[in-house]
């Protein structure tokens, strides 16, 4: 087989400026696929199979349970909770969304709630290895950022949707929550972060009272920048008294400073409710 003659501008502009030109420019910009080569009326063979080890990554993704022993020890020096959806087992939690967004009855009696300012959840989701990788760093980052808070012990949520976020919160006692989720898995990205985070979580709230980051991943939204927005949103938050559509996010991009404090700031007020202050 021969490769057909380009045929539009855009492939006619791609055999003009060669490999390393006009798609090429593309391809830096986007980590979709763009400028796929042609043998006759297929696609070229590491393409094609390219795209079916992307399909792969995303299926298991998908599938691979979220490694808690680990997790827990990227959080130290807090102690999380481990939490179970009503969702006892994977297929279950593919096929009811709606048991994902609720609490079984054993991990709500083992939340004891305190006055907490903010109830951080970390989610399996659809992509376990996205907040097994990222939730950490930004969980540290979000202490350090807001010491004068009362940060609840983090919550270790599996088969949880981002709603389940809000009965936890309100066993906690929480006034405000942040559910750190991996995101479903795609072609081009398969360990995607978001962030969703609500005022006054309560079980049933819609989602239009909720704020989300998505997108936190090595070739997206930053740790560092997610960090900062989440901290502007939960300060306007304390300072409006809402979230979700009536809030817009709208924090300054991250600086080199931002990066350094965020990494070097002491992690403290993990364990200590507004009950248990002096």
């Amino acid at each position: 087989m021969t490769r057909i003659e380009p045929s539009t501008s855009s492939e006619k502009a791609a055999a003009q400026h060669g490999d390393n030109g006009f798609w090429d420019v593309l391809r830096r910009e986007t980590r979709a696929r763009v400028g796929l080569a042609r043998t006759g009326n297929a696609q070229t063979t590491p393409d094609v199979l390219g795209f079916q080890a992307a399909h792969a990554q995303a299926r298991d993704a998908v599938h691979t349970p979220l490694d808690v022993p680990a997790l827990s020890q990227a959080l130290l020096p807090a102690v999380p909770v481990v939490v179970t959806s009503a969702a006892q087992d994977r297929p279950t939690y593919l096929r009811r969304p709606d048991l994902g967004r609720q609490l079984d009855d054993a991990s709500r009696d083992s939340l004891k709630s305190g006055k907490w300012d903010l109830a951080i959840v970390l989610a399996d989701g659809l992509s376990a290895r996205a907040v097994s990788g990222y939730g950490p760093a930004l969980f540290h980052a979000c202490l350090a950022g807001m010491p004068d808070l009362r940060i609840a012990p983090p919550v270790i949520a599996l088969q949880g949707r981002v709603a389940l976020g809000d009965d936890i919160a309100q066993s906690l006692g929480a006034r405000m929550a942040a559910v750190l989720i991996g995101e479903r898995p795609g072609l081009s990205v398969s360990d995607s972060m978001g962030v969703y985070f609500t005022f006054e979580p309560r079980r049933g709230c819609p989602d239009s009272r909720r704020n989300c980051l998505s997108n936190i991943h090595t070739h997206g939204l930053s740790v560092t920048e997610a960090s900062l927005k989440l901290i502007w949103l939960i300060r306007e938050s304390q300072r409006l008294g809402l979230s979700g559509v009536d809030l817009k996010e709208r924090a300054p991009a991250a600086s080199a400073t931002d990066a350094a404090r965020m990494g070097s700031a002491p992690h403290t007020q993990i364990n200590k409710s507004r009950e248990e202050s002096p």
